[in-house]
């Protein structure tokens, strides 16, 4: 068996202090778990949670920071998800709270956090966001969370604020942020990774992992899975907003096949 990971998205519905919230969080609450069990039926490795139906997001900085239900319903949620399907966790918290997400994390009992931007300064929607990934592994030490900082590079969405170097970004975020593996993705949301800015990527970094963020279909995995450690996958299982099972079922047989194949 591989020992790459298949790791699905739940899109959370607007929380309480958005401005899209409809007026029941049990109603986000019942629509996470539909779309974290189908997730779990159709095969992937591990599941991921974030606040996507938060937009416009706050930057998740000392200065922006995302109001405290955003942690309180991505703990609450995250554990029941684990809970109902019984597989490892994973938070991200838009638009860059990382410490809210390892907060989040600590209490769901979740494996790994994304974190945007975790070193360098890039110009976004939410304006200009920096890295802070000192107070990030302080704030991970401080909890004594045997947690996993998954971090992007060139992130989506954004655009660096002084031209840089993709493979030397990528070495700065390996060696340099306490990062324990890379994410590339495509411009935006669904979309795919160049597959060789990817293998570029891993060149350049060697054997530290490189996982796919944005953009993995049954189309494109054929050229895109043999080169990555893992992939996080959303916009592709969803129909209709939702995750369908059977989306989720051909991608997860695509790659285990590609797996056998190597």
């Amino acid at each position: 068996m591989s020992d790459k990971r298949l790791l699905g998205v739940v899109h959370l519905d607007a929380l309480p202090s958005s401005a899209a919230f409809r007026g029941s969080f049990d109603a986000v609450l019942e629509a996470a778990l539909e779309d974290a069990r189908a997730l779990a039926a159709g095969g992937v490795d591990g599941v991921v949670v974030e606040n996507f139906g938060d937009a416009p997001f706050h930057r998740g900085d000392r200065d922006d920071p995302v109001w405290p239900d955003v942690p309180a319903a991505l703990a609450v949620i995250g554990r029941e998800v684990r809970n109902a399907t019984r597989l490892p966790l994973g938070i991200n918290c838009l638009r860059n709270d990382g410490i809210a997400a390892i907060g989040a994390a600590v209490i769901a009992g979740a494996q790994w956090v994304r974190i945007n931007v975790l070193t360098g300064s890039y110009v976004t929607d939410q304006g200009r966001i920096d890295g802070d990934a000192a107070r990030v592994a302080e704030y991970r030490r401080a909890c004594g969370a045997e947690i996993e900082l998954l971090a992007d590079v060139l992130v989506k969405h954004a655009a660096p604020l002084a031209p840089i170097d993709p493979a030397t970004a990528a070495r700065d975020v390996a060696s340099r942020s306490g990062a324990d593996g890379l994410i590339v993705s495509g411009a935006r949301t669904g979309e795919a990774v160049d597959a060789g800015f990817l293998r570029e990527i891993g060149a350049a970094v060697g054997d530290f992992p490189v996982w796919i963020g944005s953009g993995l279909t049954v189309a494109n995995a054929a050229e895109l899975w043999p080169c990555c450690a893992g992939a996080i996958v959303g916009t592709a299982f969803k129909r209709g907003g939702r995750v369908v099972e059977s989306a989720v079922a051909q991608l997860r047989s695509e790659i285990d096949r590609l797996d056998a194949l190597h």
